[in-house]
């Protein structure tokens, strides 16, 4: 069965192209909404609004949910608000970074 908690998963399999960290520990995903006939609506934003990879975004997130099993199609909704910050990145991220010991 399709859930929220297995396209977490499987977009922690999806790296920012330029940090080398997975997008979830980022925290550049906002909300996850799965319905009934397999589609996946995804909310979620980028590091900044100019941020030169951007185009990459959606066809890395599209091609990582659809091999789950009952993804039939996905939708992603990005948005710079609230903005993002280095607080909503995962602590393990931020060891990764340097940023913490």
């Amino acid at each position: 069965m399709l859930t929220k908690d297995k396209i977490i998963e499987k977009l922690k399999t999806v790296e920012d192209p330029e940090l080398h960290i997975n997008i979830v520990d980022l925290g550049l995903i906002y909300k996850v909404e799965v319905n009934k006939t397999g589609k996946v609506t995804i909310l979620m934003t980028l590091t900044s609004p100019g941020c030169p990879l951007s185009f990459l975004f959606n066809d890395m997130v599209t091609d990582a949910v659809k091999e789950i099993k009952g993804a039939k199609e996905v939708k992603i909704n990005l948005t710079f608000d609230p903005p993002w910050d280095v607080s909503k990145m995962s602590e393990g991220a931020k060891v990764e970074l340097g940023w913490l010991g």
